[in-house]
């Protein structure tokens, strides 16, 4: 793409059905348990993205065999029931923190030494907790630079099992990787969580997950999980829901155009949790509809300012952050500290940007509140190589003249043919 891209703003309500990729969360997710399955499974609907091709990639390397049709949306994957073919591997993750979590607890199941890296921005996200859990069941897992991030060596000489210890408040797809390799392990594991389990419907998503696999998993109020060892998931055909995460960009649009978008293929049993985003539009107003295949937004002509608690829903903090400045009073967004530790800092990101806006923002260690603003001004928005930040702040600009957003390529992350789509639900506005 561009290195630029103004944003053409809208002249009335943005109103259509749209369609968005497969959820990369379940994607990645579907890769590794097809991996770990004994045969041929066959995932549909799933997302092509850098993160997807990283871990396909890496699958591939680990002597795992993967084909890919990106005009059908389809991978299939050839699982070796818990089995790593290659003795050695170099994996390279970009900037894909699924895709590194759940290939060093992946790799466990191996000899090894397998080593991971990526990115610099990936050379600072941290998989220190990771690590020590992994050297807790007797994985020689470590970081070779001593700062508890990539680029990372895993070797192993069998998953027997056994207990450990991991903290609940830096990411939970620490947990998420140790969850989906544990029924392999000879002889089970146990998994006590320290402190706060955030994220916490991202590990609904990884056991509903596992048990449509066919595992077993036990758990105490997810702060201690037991899983049995010995097990086999069971290879399938599996269909991936559309990304709840991506659609909150277009729910947002008709919030803030008073318009009316329906995205369908995520309804009533989401298994995403960030589908509970709309709840937050419908306390600042919005009319939300829910059916078994669609949920639709109808927008108000006045948002109202909310307090909210989006730790749940941390990867559409940027979403609302991106809207709140329309709204009639302050958009309060608390306890979600740890998206400090995402593709950037999004805390300050998001507080940067929209100061370079014109709007008064406060800013706190476990969030920020941004205040309403009468009138933004033009502004190129900076993007820090997250694709978040680049499709939250072009909905800014669909009521915002002037908002240009800088390497808006960054999408291809999750997302690649955002611009396109979102182009094609507004056309009959401007």
């Amino acid at each position: 793409m561009t290195d630029s891209l103004l944003i053409q703003p809208v002249t009335r309500p943005v109103n259509g059905n749209v369609r968005v990729p497969g959820s990369k969360s379940i994607t990645n997710r579907a890769l590794i348990l097809a991996a770990l399955a004994d045969g041929i499974s066959h995932l549909e609907g799933a997302l092509f993205s850098d993160d997807t091709l990283y871990m396909s990639e890496s699958l591939r390397s680990l002597g795992i065999a993967v084909e890919a049709d990106a005009s059908a949306e389809s991978f299939e994957v050839e699982g070796r029931g818990g089995r790593i073919p290659a003795g050695t591997a170099q994996l390279f993750v970009g900037n894909s923190g699924t895709a590194s979590r759940f290939l060093t607890a992946l790799c466990a199941l191996g000899s090894g030494p397998y080593c991971l890296d990526g990115v610099p921005r990936m050379r600072a996200r941290p998989i220190r907790d990771l690590l020590s859990a992994l050297q807790q069941l007797g994985v020689a897992a470590r970081d070779e630079n001593g700062t508890g991030c990539l680029p990372v060596v895993v070797e192993s000489q069998g998953w027997r099992g056994g207990k450990t210890t991991m903290r609940g408040d830096v990411s939970s797809q620490f947990l998420s990787a140790l969850l989906m390799v544990a029924p392999l392990s000879q002889n089970g594991i146990e998994i006590e969580i320290e402190g706060e389990l955030f994220s916490k419907p991202y590990i609904e998503i990884t056991l509903r997950m596992m048990q449509q696999w066919g595992a077993v998993v036990e758990h105490d109020e997810m702060c201690r999980f037991r899983i049995p060892g010995g097990q086999k998931y069971r290879a399938q055909t599996y269909v991936i829901e559309p990304d709840a995460s991506g659609a909150s960009y277009f729910w947002a649009a008709a919030a803030i155009t008073g318009g009316r978008v329906r995205v369908e293929g995520i309804g009533n049993a989401a298994l995403q949790g960030d589908a509970a985003f709309v709840d937050v539009l419908e306390q600042m107003g919005c009319e939300v509809e829910r059916g078994d295949d669609f949920i639709e937004v109808r927008g108000v002509q006045q948002l109202r300012g909310v307090n909210v608690d989006m730790n749940a829903i941390s990867d559409t903090v940027m979403t609302l952050a991106a809207i709140a400045p329309f709204a009639d009073g302050p958009v309060n967004i608390h306890n979600v500290a740890h998206i400090r530790h995402k593709e950037t800092d999004r805390i300050h990101a998001l507080v940067t940007e929209l100061r370079r806006l014109g709007v008064t923002v406060d800013e706190r260690p476990d969030g920020l509140t941004i205040h309403p603003a009468n009138q933004l001004k033009p502004a190129r928005i900076e993007t820090y190589d997250d694709h978040r930040m680049a499709m939250s702040f072009a909905i800014t600009g669909l009521r915002a003249p002037g908002v240009e957003i800088l390497d808006p390529g960054c999408v291809a992350k999750t997302f690649p043919d955002f611009f396109q789509r979102l182009d094609k639900l507004c056309a009959n506005a401007r």
